[in-house]
């Protein structure tokens, strides 16, 4: 294996040629002339990125940007507005502590991002990741930035044979032996668009990698294979109902989540808690009439199943529990409950939103 400056080298060099053009970045021929990177942008697709597709953020991001185009206009926006324009991106607690850090940057950093990944770290919603990524990216900080591409990457590289997650450790040790003093930010986001163009997770395609004849897994032919992972633990299976009610005149009755939890701060459908057995509570007393279909969706740590109770409700009425929203969209709702209204709008008249 040749040694760091030359792997460095040559990935730059790579980058040069093949870099990704996404709408947060600033790709190497303008960094090159002088253009520096929006630490407001390069924050606020860290964010979005945690645990989340490019594909998924792209429109999101765009959207934002058009929205909230600084920290300041975010850090005024309403928190509704915010939270409804997150939904169906998922992880909700990212999006509250999105706000948070506005604040904070703009409260008591004058509306500018700090530079170094310590301070960075100390911000609302920033952790070691996203804190050297944006220290890297923004700033051309020289910080080792470690995602899922680079320590698939790495576990190749110096063929790693330790399983998740107890090799992480490890990994991390191998980037920052390859972390160079300069053009950091270039080099971080070329290794991770080597892990998501080349060196993907399935069929890596190695005749075309940089590092190719460095790459000891490829020596072995157990690329494919690294990094190893322990066995999953099966996730648990949960049950739940969603009551889903529609006044006369249109508007439907919803509840705002408590802001900590899951979904925390969204919108959704009164209901009682998820377990072994759905929790039966009604948020008011009308003829709920259960659908006979129910909502399936996976979660981080466990599946659901949510029943879909319809009723529709008369003026005036007053809930236990939950408002009524003249206008809600269904796009507001995280994607769960926007899959309860989607079973529920034939029988209550609703229109299909964006």
């Amino acid at each position: 294996m040749r040694d760091a400056a030359e792997l460095q080298e040559e990935l730059l060099r790579w980058y040069d040629r093949h870099a990704r053009s996404l709408p947060w970045r600033v790709g190497p021929a303008e960094r090159q002339a002088g253009i520096a990177p929006d630490p407001y942008a390069v924050w606020l697709s860290e964010v979005m990125l945690q645990q989340t597709t490019v594909a998924a953020v792209k429109d999101y991001f765009t959207r934002f940007l058009a929205l909230w185009p600084d920290v300041g206009a975010l850090a005024a926006a309403d928190d509704a507005r915010v939270m409804g324009e997150w939904a169906g991106l998922g992880y909700y607690a990212r999006a509250r502590n999105l706000l948070k850090c506005a604040r904070a940057v703009t409260d008591d950093w004058g509306g500018e991002f700090p530079d170094t990944a310590e301070a960075l770290r100390a911000l609302p919603g920033i952790g070691p990741y996203t804190a050297a990524a944006i220290a890297a990216i923004a700033f051309d900080r020289p910080e080792t930035v470690v995602d899922g591409n680079v320590e698939r990457v790495m576990a190749r590289l110096f063929r790693i044979e330790a399983p998740m997650p107890g090799a992480k450790p490890l990994l991390r040790d191998r980037a920052a032996s390859l972390t160079p003093a300069a053009r950091p930010g270039d080099y971080a986001q070329a290794v991770m668009d080597l892990g998501a163009t080349i060196c993907t997770p399935k069929n890596p395609a190695c005749g075309i990698c940089p590092w190719r004849e460095d790459c000891a897994a490829r020596s072995a032919g157990i690329a494919a294979d690294l990094p190893a992972r322990e066995p999953k633990k099966p996730k648990p299976l949960r049950y739940g109902i969603a009551y889903v009610g529609r006044r006369d005149d249109g508007a439907w009755l919803v509840e705002r989540r408590p802001a900590s939890g899951l979904l925390g701060g969204m919108l959704g459908w009164p209901g009682g808690g998820w377990g072994e057995v759905a929790e039966d509570l009604p948020p008011m007393a009308a003829d709920w009439r259960d659908l006979g279909a129910e909502v399936r969706h996976t979660f981080t740590h466990f599946h659901l199943r949510l029943a879909v109770r319809v009723a529709r409700l008369p003026a005036g009425a007053e809930p236990e529990r939950g408002e009524f929203h003249a206008r809600l969209r269904p796009s507001d709702l995280p994607t769960v409950m926007r899959k309860a209204h989607d079973l529920a709008r034939a029988e209550l008249g609703a229109e299909r939103g964006r």
